[in-house]
């Protein structure tokens, strides 16, 4: 039945271009999507899927119970975009300036609608219910997943999977990361307070530059001198934002950052060691500091049963000698959210392909993925899916 269902997706592959092309032309913003999760929604209900609209804000959720009992399996895509300029030469580049998809999620969304349309056409044959879960927002904190759990978008599911595109690995390939796969991200804004003036008189000031980049060399030493050499943790300054003359010493100082690290007492420490280096190197030279510390997605973690699952099944569609182990990535990813309710995991599918010049890293401007890419992902959502009985662990 499998090689029957996979070549039923084959068929399906131009709709899922087609679809993944659209999207890619008239990108949304997080939180601003309307047209994207509209377009979803439609195609859903024209399968005769169930869809609730509107989840957690903006997420789509369809429902596909079949004919046949069995567990209940969620799978997961997002679909907003960017904020940067597309500067691809191709005939589907973003018609949206300053927005494009340079993450492919665009990929996911066509891929999973792809698996939809199939597995709509097996709901005979279908044993347990497959959700389909659309997720607005993954580019943003706080993210959409953690407003779409909390509006019920997993209830009665017994397992989650997502998949996610990657540019770095050769198309045909599937990558996993066994346990924490992906690290927690937190922000920071530090505001520097000090007494501005002439900058010909600096003896009558409280530079809040000098002050600011003292913070910042500090910070820089927090991951060498309070971590264990054996765990991880980065501390990343992204801006520093001050004056507003070249003969003027700034009265404030703006810096924010990033935390990422993969276990909750590094981020912690990491947290209560920017909040104090700010505090004593402002107040040591007069000046005053407020720290904002925003938690954003904790860290990634596959589940052990589920990830050797997909693996075994990845095996079967691509090959032992193209699946790859994957060393854990400070990158974040809201995914997080949903393997903390239930057991799941999440894996990356390769898009590369130099032959069509899809060799630019995400969030690059010239970003782009072989399509065929949607077809690795679908066949393996399908897979999980009709073979999920193997896996129970309700």
């Amino acid at each position: 039945m499998l090689e029957e269902v996979f070549q039923t997706l084959e068929k399906h592959f131009p709709e899922m271009v087609s679809f993944r092309r659209d999207l890619h032309q008239h990108p949304e913003l997080s939180f601003q999507e309307v047209h994207t999760p509209e377009k979803i929604a439609t195609y859903l209900k024209g399968l005769g899927i169930d869809v609730r609209t509107g989840v957690g804000g903006r997420g789509v959720v369809g429902r596909l119970v079949g004919a046949l009992p069995g567990k209940t399996i969620a799978l997961r895509a997002d679909f907003d975009a960017l904020p940067i300029q597309d500067l691809k030469d191709v005939e589907y580049a973003s018609k949206v300036p300053g927005v494009m998809h340079a993450c492919g999620h665009d990929i996911h969304t066509a891929a999973l609608l792809g698996v939809a349309s199939v597995l709509s056409q097996y709901k005979q044959k279908l044993q347990g219910t497959v959700v389909f879960i659309h997720q607005f927002a993954e580019e943003r904190p706080p993210g959409g997943a953690k407003p779409m759990i909390e509006d019920g978008c997993l209830e009665g599911v017994d397992v989650i999977y997502g998949a996610h595109v990657l540019s770095e690995a050769d198309v045909g390939t599937v990558c996993i990361t066994p346990e924490t796969a992906m690290a927690a991200g937190d922000r920071f804004e530090i505001t520097v307070h000090g007494k501005g003036g002439h900058g010909a008189k600096p003896h009558t000031t409280i530079d809040a530059v000098h002050l600011g980049t003292q913070v910042v060399n500090q910070l820089h030493h927090l991951v060498s001198r309070r971590i264990d050499p054996l765990q991880s943790g980065v501390v990343s300054v992204g801006t520093f934002n001050a004056g507003a003359g070249f003969n003027v010493i700034a009265e404030h100082a703006s810096i924010t950052g990033t935390v990422r690290a993969f276990e909750e007492a590094v981020r912690s420490t990491l947290e209560e060691g920017i909040k104090e280096v700010a505090k004593q190197t402002v107040e040591a030279g007069g000046g005053s500091v407020e720290v904002a510390y925003e938690r954003g997605y904790p860290s990634l973690y596959n589940h052990p049963a589920e990830l050797a699952f997909v693996e075994e099944k990845a095996k079967d569609i691509v090959g032992s000698e193209n699946v790859l182990r994957l060393a854990p990535s400070m990158g974040m990813e809201d995914f997080a959210y949903y393997v903390k309710e239930v057991p799941g995991a999440f894996v990356y599918v390769g898009g590369r392909n130099p032959e069509i010049n899809a060799t630019y890293p995400h969030h690059n401007a010239r970003f782009d993925v072989d399509e065929t890419s949607m077809l690795t992902i679908g066949k393996l959502f399908l897979s999980l899916v009709l073979d999920g009985d193997e896996n129970s662990t309700t």
